[in-house]
């Protein structure tokens, strides 16, 4: 994309204008944040409010980019290598420096260290990242995610799967033994013990679930009128989330309207107030591709 269109966008998770090369520690902050996240460019020589080309000092450029080299270098840590390109809008010169996302996160501010100098993106701003988001960061860094973990409370022997093998029997028609749960990465034999991951215990219905993850439940309501508090029906559904998306999604159905649409020759054809397709797959994303490891709550209206 040609910088002149570039400039028109504004400031966000991967995009940064500067009037002014910024004092080292703002730039690694940026560059530290961008790496942790998507990566992303910033503009020196671009004024932001408002937005104009205010250019660089062309005979100074190259020092430039070696000084915020040597600036990333020294204050970063692992390395990060920006990527420097030097173009020219209307006679004046601008250096774009691109930012990739790391492979060995997390980056970090070396005078601050790792749990106070770990940055990352927040809209157009960088802030410091918690100790929850570091811990996933190094997870990222060794391709291993929350519930892939393992945990040595209880043996897999010793784990309450029943519910799960029926439902995993019945959605695949195949028995749900010992080899496909390592293929699905659900334990690991460790000194002879198999030890469960945090993806079965989810998956169970074992008293460890509701010690471990007492938040992974789903609370579903149907409200009188559009403002909560005037309750027609509810619901907790607290248990295991291979189970969960179902029962939700029968509750959502119980809760919505159901018309005649026309015919199909002397079948009735059906149609639903809302997608159902959609409402299956919104229910399943939220369930699946949640963050367990975070205590956090997802909200799924109908926008009414």
């Amino acid at each position: 994309m040609k910088i002149e269109k570039i400039i028109k966008h504004p400031e966000g998770r991967r995009l940064e204008f500067k009037e002014q090369l910024p004092s080292g520690s703002n730039l690694a902050r940026t560059v530290i944040a961008f790496s942790n996240d998507a990566g992303g460019t910033i503009y020196p020589g671009v004024k932001d409010e408002p937005r104009e080309i205010i250019g660089l000092n062309p005979d100074i450029i190259l020092q430039l980019e070696e000084r915020i080299s040597n600036m990333v270098f020294d204050q970063c840590d692992p390395v990060i290598l920006p990527e420097f390109i030097i173009t020219t809008v209307d006679e004046k010169a601008i250096l774009r420096i691109k930012i990739f996302k790391g492979n060995s996160p997390p980056y970090f501010l070396k005078s601050k260290g790792k749990e106070s100098g770990t940055y990352i993106r927040v809209g157009s701003s960088n802030r410091v990242a918690s100790a929850e988001i570091v811990a996933e960061l190094e997870r990222q860094s060794v391709n291993r995610s929350f519930d892939s973990e393992i945990i040595f409370e209880k043996t897999l022997p010793e784990i309450d799967i029943e519910k799960f093998k029926l439902f995993f029997e019945e959605r695949t028609g195949e028995e749900l033994s010992l080899e496909t749960l390592s293929k699905l990465r659900l334990y690991e034999e460790i000194n002879g013990k198999k030890n469960p991951t945090y993806a079965l215990i989810l998956l169970s219905d074992d008293p460890l679930r509701y010690k471990l993850f007492p938040y992974a439940k789903i609370e579903c309501a149907c409200f009188k009128g559009t403002a909560p508090g005037n309750f027609i029906d509810r619901k907790t559904i607290d248990i295991n989330t291979a189970q969960q998306a179902e029962m939700a999604f029968q509750f959502i159905t119980r809760h919505i309207s159901q018309g005649t649409e026309g015919y199909d020759g002397v079948y009735r054809v059906d149609r639903w107030e809302y997608p159902i397709g959609a409402i299956r797959e919104v229910v399943r994303n939220a369930i699946v591709h949640r963050d367990y490891y975070y205590f956090v709550r997802l909200t799924t209206h109908s926008g009414a």
